[in-house]
């Protein structure tokens, strides 16, 4: 075997271990899934939230767009298509609204399920002041409390289906990330941007367990999660490989285009989910912005970086 495919193949049970390492580390550990703690308990989970809001937002602007833009233009330029229709950012729409309509559907199915009671509203802007957030009472600031002002709390913030395109959109970006890997022809160049994607999917697949724990799925359903996720960067080097091997030169267009649709998916998920859920919150505002700021930089600084 020669060297070049043995640092291929070392790469790909690297990334699939450390993954998996990083993503266990929030689902496994009791700490993370205790939602009835102390007040700061609640407050560093959130900070910790915005950590990963940061970290999502800067691997949509800084990673997942450029990449996409990137290879559709080459491609688009590649077969000489010259047209004054902006396709790259039509296709990068296309995949915002198929998650969104994709998402108002099931909202829309189960609520013509659901029994009229259990379309109530489970608390009143009476009680307390408090809201509901996926069968969890999270209680506002004291200055709103008694105020009789209503308060207004995302109720699909965090929800299982978010959750999944989420999962769903970084699984498809790993798969590209690792085809970059196997593609490449010089071992210098795949062990370089193996270790940029080591850095930056370990801060990644921790944001993202943080985030399947808080939507409230089953512990099974967040360890088949992370596991499927784990496997999509060695899948895509695989790919890479067997490319490599059998010379083909083929497939590039529909490998853009579906990694347009994954990037409209991340930026509804990024923009519509992510960041509304954790800077409406109440409480602790500037902190959350600096722990936002924070999550961003450090992707930032690995991109310059890498």
């Amino acid at each position: 075997m020669e060297y070049l495919l043995q640092v291929k193949i070392g790469a790909l049970f690297g990334l699939l271990l450390l993954t998996l390492l990083f993503g266990f580390i929030p689902a496994r550990v009791r700490w993370f899934r205790d939602t009835n703690g102390t007040d700061t308990h609640r407050t560093v989970l959130s900070l910790i939230s915005c950590f990963a809001g940061g970290v999502f937002l800067a691997a949509c602007l800084l990673d997942i767009l450029p990449d996409y833009l990137s290879d559709i233009s080459a491609e688009l330029a590649a077969r000489q298509v010259e047209t004054s229709f902006p396709v790259p950012e039509f296709i990068l729409a296309a995949g915002f609204f198929t998650v969104l309509i994709l998402e108002k559907l099931v909202l829309h199915c189960q609520e013509r399920r659901a029994p009229a009671s259990e379309r109530e509203p489970l608390l009143h802007g009476h009680e307390n002041g408090h809201g509901h957030t996926h069968g969890r009472v999270e209680a506002v600031g004291p200055e709103l409390e008694g105020s009789g002002h209503h308060v207004h709390v995302d109720l699909q913030a965090h929800s299982p289906f978010r959750s999944f395109m989420l999962f769903l959109s970084l699984s498809l970006h790993s798969v590209f990330e690792g085809l970059a890997i196997g593609l490449q022809n010089t071992d210098a160049k795949v062990l370089q941007i193996c270790i940029a994607i080591l850095v930056h999917k370990s801060i990644i697949v921790f944001s993202l367990s943080v985030k399947l724990v808080q939507s409230g799925l089953h512990a099974g359903w967040v360890a088949a999660y992370l596991g499927v996720f784990a496997l999509m960067s060695p899948l895509g080097i695989a790919l890479g490989i067997g490319v490599m091997e059998s010379h083909l030169d083929s497939g590039a267009l529909v490998q853009a285009v579906l990694e347009g649709l994954a990037a409209g998916t991340f930026v509804y998920i990024t923009f519509l989910e992510i960041l509304p859920h954790e800077l409406n919150s109440p409480g602790r505002q500037l902190l959350k912005v600096l722990f936002l700021l924070l999550g961003f930089c450090i992707m930032a600084a690995l991109t310059f970086v890498g």
